[in-house]
């Protein structure tokens, strides 16, 4: 028996079938073009704090007061980490507080509802497929599908359907009869930006707390070119991998100090952080992940430079860019436009429906997600695309750049249209076609044509894995 543990051997001499995996994986990722509005592309800085040694300490508890010793080091991470995330978003201590241990955005949701409302107690976040997230309350007529829904009662406000925004007056008066305790202000795939202010009203007219849900829009938020959730918000969460570009993981911010002056002149303060850390920890989670947090400052750090601002600035014009080629080009863009970094397409009026876009394209090499648009009847077989900018803008693309992206889009469009003419209803009837004789040289020739664009923008990270 031999006493080497086998601990200091490269992954590639460990485990090579996971190597190869991972570099077949990077491999994917620099010769495609990934265009999913919740993803994004780490930096190499970023990646390297996630596999350092931090992962091996265990923390349970807040720095200072850990249920483990030998922490003083630790300790030091997440008070930095705490530190630059008030800084990112210009906050000040005495006024804002932060919990950098939620494992991503849906465990630190579901932590605020434990802290703010009791069992089976009331929110109203934006309907799943008007645009609103899993973690806001789904539920169905036959399942309640979110745990949210299952341990918490949830009323979902809509879109208008004649104009794809939010139908605030409608939310008013819902949230008048329902009172929930927590309205949440967040979004997965509605492209404008939200009326915080009016949320505001609505929430001060019920009594309820106002959580702004910013894990899509963080990184424009900390860059200053998407409204401020801060200024009206009781409380704010958010992931930090998506246009924050960190890694997987999750914040919560909540305000400290006076909440409201009574009519006797009483101040009501606000008690907010006893209740969101001891529902983080012990309540929903055990130790932290250490690693992740430090890989959290690092990208908090990098949210503070111009670069960083530079970068959303390209962003939000790489969306508008794309938006204004799928208008000119007959596509039907839900809500007409878009403020931030993605853009819903509604493929009916091309005789096409999300599973049916998004197979094509992943046989192209663009990588994008399915999505239902107000109307849809099962989210099962949506009717759309959600495409988002900032992946490739961490690529380096630029408006130009994303021009010749969507004449890929087009052009896989149009051949998903040919191919699905004669196909019934199955969706394996439609991709046997697109394998077949008439189609497969067509569909692998665009394939190479992506391929070859794609390889000429260096991916963030390591060279090879």
């Amino acid at each position: 028996m031999s006493d080497n543990w086998n601990l200091q051997d490269d992954i590639s001499v460990d485990d090579p079938e996971i190597y190869e995996l991972i570099k077949k994986e990077k491999d994917r990722q620099r010769r495609g073009l990934e265009m999913i509005a919740s993803e994004n592309f780490a930096s190499k800085s970023v990646l390297q704090a996630l596999g350092s040694c931090l992962n091996n300490k265990y923390s349970e508890g807040q720095p200072g007061q850990r249920y483990y010793g030998g922490n003083h080091i630790i300790d030091q991470v997440e008070r930095l980490c705490q530190a630059r995330a008030l800084a990112a978003y210009g906050l000040k201590p005495e006024e804002w507080g932060v919990n950098v241990q939620p494992l991503s955005g849906s465990p630190a949701n579901f932590a605020v509802y434990t802290a703010l409302v009791e069992p089976h107690g009331r929110i109203m976040g934006l309907h799943l497929p008007d645009g609103g997230h899993l973690s806001h309350g789904f539920m169905t007529n036959q399942k309640r599908v979110s745990a949210t829904s299952v341990y918490f009662e949830s009323f979902p406000y809509k879109i208008d359907p004649k104009t794809g925004l939010i139908n605030y007056d409608e939310l008013e008066a819902n949230a008048k009869m329902f009172l929930p305790k927590v309205i949440i202000a967040g979004i997965s795939c509605y492209s404008r930006d939200l009326d915080y202010k009016r949320f505001r009203q609505i929430a001060d007219e019920v009594g309820a707390y106002l959580l702004a849900d910013m894990a899509h829009v963080s990184g424009l938020v900390a860059a200053g070119v998407a409204p401020n959730p801060f200024e009206y918000c009781d409380v704010v969460s958010t992931t930090t991998h998506k246009t924050l570009r960190g890694p997987r993981s999750g914040m919560i911010f909540f305000r400290k100090g006076v909440r409201r002056v009574a009519k006797d002149g009483t101040k009501v303060m606000y008690d907010l952080e006893k209740k969101i850390n001891e529902a983080v920890f012990p309540g929903l989670q055990g130790g932290p992940h250490n690693h992740q947090i430090a890989a959290v400052a690092v990208a908090l750090k990098q949210a503070a430079t111009p670069e960083f601002k530079a970068y959303q600035q390209q962003v939000k014009s790489n969306a508008q860019t794309m938006c204004t080629f799928l208008l000119e080009k007959g596509y039907t863009v839900v809500s007409g436009g878009t403020d931030n970094h993605l853009v819903l397409v509604d493929l009916r009026n091309k005789g096409l429906d999300g599973p049916r876009g998004e197979y094509i394209l992943e046989e192209i090499g663009i990588a994008v997600n399915k999505n239902t648009c107000p109307g849809d009847k099962s989210a099962l077989k949506p009717s759309g695309l959600r495409l988002g900018t900032p992946p490739l803008t961490s690529r380096n693309l630029k408006d130009d750049d994303f021009v010749k992206v969507m004449e890929f889009f087009d052009d896989a469009i149009h051949l998903a249209q040919e191919a699905n003419k004669d196909c019934g209803p199955l969706l394996k009837d439609y991709k046997a076609k697109l394998h077949s004789p008439e189609f497969k040289d067509r569909v692998v020739s665009l394939k190479e044509r992506v391929e070859n664009f794609a390889i000429a923008f260096p991916l963030p990270g390591f060279e090879d894995w």
